[in-house]
């Protein structure tokens, strides 16, 4: 048995966070400095991580190791379990073609690249973080903007940019589910769990999602696009947000992203019936003006000035496309058959009946008895707080069958039958997605198990503690932890498993409100997502601008800080009177 000690080094605080910090800065350096691959990052930090439970915070070896095991194995049920499925659904269209039947209607809708812009880049790439997450939306986003004329550097920015608001809610809300377990054993606050986060959440990230359609036509057509786009822009973040934050609070957690981006496109389509631009920004003008400007500069322009075909990229620790390098040509003159387009938009509307039966109170309390879900305390691993208490988080919830990741499955089940694929083809393309992804395999579970050697050694309560020093001006930083953790590791999951807990705990020293802060953490990191080296990397890739990421991390990175620092703003205001109100249960 192990009991947690916030001061163990040299009884100093100040040193004992100082120490703690230590596989974070690490982790950090490694990725961020040395921009090693983050699999082997996440192991190496792994390693320290337990090197500084044992020697620096006195926890018996066996102790360290199943708390590393634990968080290893919850790195992989629910959260890749969630991943895993969902990409393997996508692949199933791939594999019978109807992902670029899918493409195609949406080009049909307007030839307007704005409109394409916020109808790809944000609903669609909205849907697409919902269901997979890791990168997904930015890599298929970007081959599909290239496959519909837009310019490279443009492409990307756009699809970075995009992919904010629904990261919280990515994989099925797996940020989320992450956030609630690293937390619920750091506080008794039982308000600590996803529905509760995931509401503060869906009452923070709407208010991004009202002002990012209008910075994505500013990138595609400047001034010129805000005067002319406004009105689609602001209907399509008003009912973003507003279906965000209704679900988030009222319907469903993981289904947030799913109801918003369908609601957000629906608003879209149906403005475009009854209103039209003045004018159509097609990807022939932009052409012209490309050359035009090219010509007046002497040919000498740094950007490209021809668009380049989509290379298709290779799955990276947070992407998960590049699959069969579908979009490679503007084929409009494809025909679909309406059965076809039917069968294209198929598996997302088997995905959100599926998750709205099983939400079903009836059904959800049935699901989550034995022998569908039990919980059980992770063998040999017993640890208490300071207080002399046990730790909530050593008891392993596995609820098997009503698990996002399993639903998933059933949903990749009837998509084949529905796609008119065998079930060896199937099967075939399920172990494919395991190839795929096994270095984001290897290195979710590697930053989860670091979580967890972290949380259960006392590590990230020894760093609460000495943050709380900040008081009441941690409100202010808490989004900017958030968007660190993500701006390194690439994921708004990995973020929260590393500074959940810390969160909560500096909450509680700095007497703020555990689930502002936690939820805070998520909400600045979606921020993160656009800056990230890995996502960075995915969309130069796709683009054909390998090398170049910094010319695109240039394009993005104003937008980052500027949203940023209005996220700071929000939950500064949250953790006053004047926005309290917004905080469930405060």
């Amino acid at each position: 048995m192990f009991q947690q000690d916030l001061n163990p080094v040299g009884g100093s605080l100040a040193l004992s966070a100082l120490c703690a910090a230590i596989p974070l800065v690490t982790l950090f350096v490694l990725l961020g400095g040395l921009r090693l691959k983050a699999w082997v990052a996440g192991l190496i930090s792994l390693a320290v991580a337990l090197v500084v439970a044992v020697a620096l915070f006195k926890m018996p070896v066996g102790q360290a190791l199943l708390a590393g095991t634990e968080g290893a194995a919850f790195g992989f049920f629910p959260i890749l379990w969630i991943v895993i499925n969902a990409i393997w659904v996508y692949n199933l269209t791939v594999a019978s073609g109807h992902f670029d039947v899918l493409r195609r209607s949406f080009e049909k809708v307007s030839p307007d690249q704005r409109i394409q812009a916020i109808i790809i880049a944000f609903c669609f790439g909205a849907l697409l973080e919902a269901l997979a997450g890791f990168g997904t939306p930015v890599a298929i986003s970007v081959v599909m903007l290239m496959a519909l004329g837009f310019q490279p550097l443009k492409a990307a920015t756009v699809a970075l940019i995009a992919n904010t608001a629904p990261v919280a809610f990515g994989a099925l809300a797996t940020p989320i589910v992450t956030l609630a377990s690293v937390t619920s054993g750091v506080n008794d606050d039982p308000r600590l769990n996803i529905d509760t986060l995931g509401g503060m959440v869906g009452r923070q990230t709407p208010i991004l999602a009202v002002l990012v359609p209008l910075v994505l036509v500013f990138v595609v057509d400047g001034k010129r696009g805000v005067r002319q786009m406004w009105l689609p822009s602001i209907v399509c973040g008003l009912a973003f947000g507003l279906a965000q934050f209704v679900a988030a609070n009222y319907i469903s957690v993981p289904l947030a992203d799913i109801v918003a981006a369908l609601v957000a496109a629906g608003a879209v389509v149906g403005l475009l019936r009854v209103w039209k631009p003045a004018h159509e920004l097609t990807a022939a003008e932009v052409d012209r003006e490309t050359e035009a400007a090219d010509g007046a500069d002497g040919g000498s322009g740094s950007a490209p000035s021809k668009r380049r075909q989509p290379s298709g990229i290779s799955t990276s620790v947070t992407s998960s496309t590049g699959r069969g390098g579908t979009a490679t040509a503007r084929d409009t003159a494809t025909s679909d058959s309406s059965a076809d387009v039917v069968r294209a938009y198929a598996p997302y509307a088997v995905i959100i009946a599926i998750f709205s039966i099983t939400n079903i109170p009836a059904v959800k309390e049935f699901l989550a008895e034995k022998p569908f879900t039990f919980a059980f305390a992770w063998p040999g691993l017993e640890v208490l707080n300071t207080a002399g208490e046990p730790v909530s988080t050593t008891m392993f919830n596995f609820n098997w069958l009503p698990a996002a990741g399993t639903l998933m499955i059933f949903a990749g089940l009837i998509t084949m039958v529905i796609l008119k694929l065998s079930p060896a083809k199937a099967f075939k393309t399920y172990l494919e997605t395991y190839v795929e992804l096994k270095s984001a395999i290897i290195t979710v579970m590697a930053v989860l198990a670091l979580a967890y050697v972290m949380n259960l050694s006392g590590q990230t309560g020894s760093l609460g503690a000495w943050l709380a020093g900040a008081g009441a001006a941690f409100a202010i930083i808490s989004p900017i932890l958030g968007w660190i953790g993500v701006a390194v590791t690439g994921s708004d999951t990995s973020a929260n498993a590393l500074f959940g807990a810390l969160q909560v705990q500096t909450a509680v020293e700095a007497g703020l409100d555990p689930v502002l802060m936690a939820s805070a953490n998520t909400s600045g990191g979606v921020l993160g997502k656009m800056v990230s080296p890995q996502n960075l990397a995915i969309a130069a890739a796709a683009v054909g601008l390998a090398g170049r990421e910094g010319d695109i991390f240039r394009k993005v990175i104003g937008w980052s800080l500027g949203l940023l620092v209005l996220m700071c703003v929000i939950v500064g205001l949250q953790a006053t009177p004047v926005l309290s109100w917004m905080v469930p249960g405060s």
